[in-house]
């Protein structure tokens, strides 16, 4: 089994790694490729992340929800996808569980997430 993580450790992607560290709670937005026909465009998902799921990076996947027109939207990203160009972290959001799904069947202000306070805003302040 523990060769089995050395190759695919090997094989991993440097582009993950480039990535911002990011966990349930924060806000993010995740520029992607499109294909339609022959042309690509880039589009980008803003929302909160959910859920990070797997262990090893080709597994690995995060889910992001956000409401659009007052709709819910969930997408679902491998971190190994090459039609990620990149992640741009917003918000580090300040949350108690790993896979907030309650988020679902909140609305308004109850579906906000506190922002988490930053270790440069309290040095500043003293």
């Amino acid at each position: 089994m523990d060769l089995i993580k050395v190759v695919a450790q090997e094989f991993a992607n440097e582009k993950v790694a480039s990535y911002p560290k990011f966990k349930a709670g924060d806000t993010i937005t995740v520029t992607y490729r499109i294909k339609e026909g022959d042309k690509e465009r880039l589009q980008k998902f803003r929302g909160t992340v959910i859920q990070l799921r797997g262990s090893s990076p080709a597994t690995k996947t995060f889910t992001i929800r956000k409401v659009a027109s007052g709709v819910g939207v969930e997408r679902i990203f491998p971190f190994e996808s090459p039609f990620i160009e990149s992640i741009e972290l917003n918000k580090s959001g300040k949350v108690r569980r790993a896979r907030i799904f309650y988020l679902r069947d909140l609305a308004g202000k109850k579906a906000r997430i506190k922002e988490k306070k930053s270790a440069l805003l309290k040095s500043e302040n003293e």
